[in-house]
């Protein structure tokens, strides 16, 4: 029995009806990371993991929610929702901004589960906010754009989970297109499509099996770094407003001798918004070998001066670079662990899993798990 047999009998033997049914994917980014806090593109894509939710309106003001996967429960109620630092608080925190946002609800069963790889960097949590915004707009016709539910998923995550994160993955997991990835402006929410034309390629992202310790501090550290560095320009500069607005020949004059660390992490941010334009450029071109090594360019900016990798994700996209049929591969996410991202040649999957497979035990200690994508279309309704 598959996954969506098995919530829809868990729920009908819960609650004696038929759900409706939604997917919620996670998400991958192609190229383009840490660039989002500092007002510049990011390069996303759903994908064929996603979050499942079986849900159902109530004729009262409560909620019962199970969390199949992990064989919890809870249940609270509208008028009295609060923070439990728990699973449900990604529900939870949807229907309370749902709520604050002036929309009428009413009470709501939800039995869930998820093909997206636990702690993998996939954004789980964001697409199961989007699984429950979409299932709240469903149910009670509130009739919001993709982008409105978009911003409440991360208002939901911001304000009642308590995590400041950016937009992209909500935004990722809700708008995807198949065969596309979405180009997104993150000052403006401006988007376009690219297509990302994957015949005979597969994404395989390669976990390190290395916990993100110390993402959040680090990623803090370098937003202050970050910010200091627009700070010190806006002497020599008054109209920029973030590192969107700064060059490399300002950098190069202004911070390259006096600041050097600070040189660096604002140089890294501002090449890398020009790789995903170049990028961009390259799937448009149908250029998919020359967006590979620009992913490759990438990994030596995150790694080398950025520096938000870890030997481990270096060592991962060493062993990937000397692969026939390996077209790119970089680190994906916060850093200091998680997977790194590769393209490979359908032709080549086997001997690069193997060998990855066993280079980095050899060399680490490790395991390393495999997962191969395909990008599909975001958020939807299912039946």
């Amino acid at each position: 029995m598959n996954l969506i047999s098995q919530l829809t009998s868990s729920f009908q033997q819960e609650f004696k009806t038929k759900p409706v049914l939604i997917c919620s994917p996670g998400r991958v980014n192609l190229i383009g990371e840490h660039t989002d806090y500092n007002e510049g593109f990011v390069l996303p894509a759903a994908i064929d993991k996603a979050i499942y939710l079986a849900v159902s309106p109530r004729t009262d003001n409560e909620l019962h929610f199970i969390a199949h996967d992990l064989n919890e429960t809870y249940q609270g109620s509208l008028t009295n929702l609060k923070p439990t630092h728990t699973w449900a608080d990604y529900l939870l925190g949807v229907i309370s901004e749902f709520q604050l946002a002036g929309h009428k609800l009413g009470g709501l069963n939800c039995v869930f589960g998820g093909t997206i790889p636990m702690g993998s960097g996939l954004s789980s949590s964001a697409a199961l906010e989007n699984g429950i915004g979409f299932a709240l707009n469903e149910l009670f016709n509130i009739g919001l754009e993709r982008v409105a539910m978009v911003k409440l998923s991360q208002r939901a995550e911001n304000e009642f989970v308590g995590a400041k994160v950016g937009i992209m993955d909500m935004f990722a997991s809700m708008m995807g297109k198949a065969d596309h990835v979405i180009k997104l402006d993150c000052r403006s929410l401006d988007y376009t499509y690219a297509p990302l034309r994957m015949d005979g390629i597969s994404i395989v992202l390669c976990d390190s099996r290395v916990k993100h310790s110390l993402v959040t501090s680090e990623y803090n550290t370098r937003r202050a770094e970050c910010e200091a560095g627009v700070r010190f320009l806006k002497t020599y500069y008054p109209e920029i407003k973030s590192l969107r607005d700064v060059t490399m020949p300002m950098l190069d004059k202004h911070l390259r001798d006096t600041e050097p660390l600070i040189y660096r992490r604002c140089a890294y941010v501002v090449q890398e918004n020009q790789r995903l334009l170049d990028g961009v450029a390259a799937l448009e071109a149908d250029d998919i070998a020359a967006f590979g090594q620009l992913m490759y360019g990438s990994h030596e900016g995150l790694s080398h001066w950025y520096e938000v990798s870890c030997p481990e994700l270096d060592i991962l996209v060493e062993i990937a670079r000397q692969q026939p049929g390996v077209l790119g591969a970089r680190m994906m996410g916060g850093g200091f662990g998680g997977c790194t991202i590769n393209l490979v040649r359908e032709e080549a999957l086997d001997d690069f899993t193997n060998l990855i497979t066993k280079q980095y035990k050899a060399r680490t200690g490790k395991d390393t798990y495999l997962h191969v994508c395909k990008i599909q279309d975001g958020t939807n309704l299912i039946s």
